[in-house]
């Protein structure tokens, strides 16, 4: 009886939100945020490949040029995805390569962008700053577009991931979770306090290392899994 009620009431907590992907004008932009380590390249390949899948058109940009081979292994996943790739040399600005995407995306007349940024949490303000600007490009170039900022959070992390959570909040609006790593021993419990707290909505989980790896989040399952 316990078990039921606790169960009953995490589901309510955790499909409060809408966890549909909208991406209702074309093109769409789906922006990807998050620290390192977190598995944001892995996730984008992932996405990519399962809206190519839908029968969409996608180009991902190569926006975290700081981090040395962060270009190299998004390479990678976008060739296994078979999507387009727009990538600058290393230390390039990255709002310029998300304006050249965005270019190609129209050129190609691609259904999705989907945006990778840096994670680098440590130098904070620097980091926002390169949010913000990046947001003004999509909104300067792409003015009415269906945006999804999506923050990519690992299973396995526990409290840390409420800090990460509240540090992007304060510059860009979250619209999603991605939960990586949650083929291992994690659960992924802490996301109920996020969910619960912040009113987003988790919209994917990653449960391996294959390019399949990715699902839509339910929550029936999620919560059977921890209970």
């Amino acid at each position: 009886m316990v078990k039921q009620a606790l169960r009953e009431e995490m589901e309510k907590i955790l499909t409060e939100c809408d966890n549909e992907l909208h991406l209702s004008t074309t093109p769409s932009v789906i922006l990807v945020v998050g620290v390192n380590g977190v598995g944001k390249t892995t996730s984008i390949g992932k996405i990519a490949n399962n809206l190519r899948k839908q029968g969409k058109k996608v180009v991902i940009a190569a926006a975290d040029t700081f981090r040395a081979a962060a270009v190299e292994q998004l390479e990678v996943w976008a060739n296994r995805a078979n999507v387009q790739l727009v990538k600058r040399p290393e230390g390039t600005d990255p709002a310029s390569v998300v304006f050249d995407a965005i270019k190609t995306t129209k050129q190609e007349e691609a259904d999705v962008l989907i945006i990778d940024t840096a994670g680098r949490l440590h130098n904070k303000k620097y980091l926002m700053d390169e949010l913000i600007k990046i947001n003004k490009v999509i909104d300067k170039e792409l003015p009415d577009v269906s945006k999804e900022v999506l923050m990519v959070l690992d299973a396995t992390t526990g409290q840390n991931a409420i800090q990460q959570v509240k540090a992007f909040k304060e510059t860009t609006p979250l619209t999603g979770i991605v939960l990586t790593k949650l083929d291992g021993t994690a659960k992924g419990g802490v996301v109920l306090g996020i969910v619960n707290e912040n009113k987003i909505p988790v919209k994917f989980v990653g449960v391996g290392e294959q390019i399949d790896d990715m699902e839509k989040f339910d929550a029936t399952d999620f919560v059977k899994a921890i209970i």
